[in-house]
């Protein structure tokens, strides 16, 4: 099979195709036939081993020298093509899609029967359906779990067009939240259209110096500081930043106003979004394509971090999608 790699940490220019052996599930595994995946920050950071926090940890789980999976790659969307024993969950030629532990950028992918993997709303094609799961994920679990976000409360999304901010106003509109984003003018239109009551443009507006005030601030970028974000904070306000360090660790320790976690990745999560995106409250949103020989391009994209939803690698356009219930 095809697969990107990269045998050693650095720029985008490290990945390389190569043949592999295909591999074989083991007991409580599928094999997915896969047709496309996303390429997240994650995964560009683990590639070039930019830890913005937590470096040394972070060297240790991923490799200390050198990458210690050389095949990247978490989302996905595919075909099961091979059980492995006990699996019940799925059966052969179901359409999924998911978060796997590693190894999307392939043509095939071993993941966890029980794991962060959900049959494919029938609505969406594979590309769709592979730009979702780390921006909802993260978004699902930032907003419900950890800013403990309720109906009515007013939010300000950070990074509203990124490839977890895209999916964060979404999910912040339905749980019934009054939705501020922060975008630039010509996105104006998408984040209204994804939900947002008020857009904000960032180049034009100090947002940190009006005086609103928001019962969630959540920053899905890197830009907001502590200092900055609490003078926008209401009395119980929370402030939730996706990128944080041992500082911000420590100040979630003694002041609820600050928020920090890791959010699952879980099958129940997972079933949580596909039943969105089945109904419409949820629904993708795409950058830009590219297929897997260009996955140095599209590592290069995201690298950016002005794409607006997610970066997806094409891997097998023809396919065939699932048959609509």
């Amino acid at each position: 099979m095809q697969a990107a790699t990269h045998r050693q940490y650095g720029p985008a220019d490290v990945l390389s195709l190569e043949t592999l052996p295909r591999p074989e599930p083991g007991p409580g595994q599928i094999l997915v036939r896969v047709a496309a995946a996303g390429v997240t920050s994650a995964d560009w950071r683990i590639r070039a081993a930019d830890f913005p926090a937590f470096k040394l940890p972070a060297r240790l789980m991923f490799g200390l020298f050198r990458p210690r999976q050389p095949v990247g790659g978490h989302d996905f969307a595919g075909r099961v093509v091979g059980l492995g024993a006990g699996v019940s969950r799925f059966r052969m030629g179901d359409a999924v899609f998911g978060s796997a532990k590693v190894g999307a950028h392939a043509e095939y992918l071993v993941a966890d029967a029980e794991g962060a993997v959900a049959m494919m709303p029938a609505a969406l094609g594979f590309d769709g359906a592979a730009a979702v799961p780390f921006g909802a994920l993260a978004a699902l679990g930032y907003l419900r779990d950890v800013a403990n976000l309720q109906a009515g409360e007013r939010i300000l999304i950070v990074g509203a067009t990124g490839g977890v901010g895209a999916y964060a106003v979404q999910l912040a509109a339905a749980m019934g939240a009054e939705v501020t984003a922060l975008a630039r003018s010509e996105l104006h239109g998408l984040v209204r259209d994804l939900g947002a009551a008020e857009v904000v443009d960032y180049r034009k507006t100090d947002v940190t110096r009006a005086e609103l005030r928001y019962d969630v601030v959540l920053d899905t970028a890197g830009v907001l500081s502590w200092r900055a974000a609490r003078r926008i904070l209401a009395p119980k306000g929370r402030f939730a930043p996706l990128e944080f360090g041992l500082r911000d660790v420590l100040r979630g320790m003694v002041s609820k106003r600050i928020r920090v976690g890791i959010t699952a990745e879980t099958k129940d999560n997972v079933a949580e979004i596909a039943a969105m995106l089945d109904k419409g409250t949820l629904r993708p949103v795409v950058d830009s394509r590219f297929p897997l020989d260009r996955i140095a391009d599209a590592h290069r994209r995201v690298e950016t971090r002005h794409k607006t939803g997610a970066v997806v690698v094409t891997m097998d356009e023809a396919m065939p999608l699932p048959a609509a219930a």
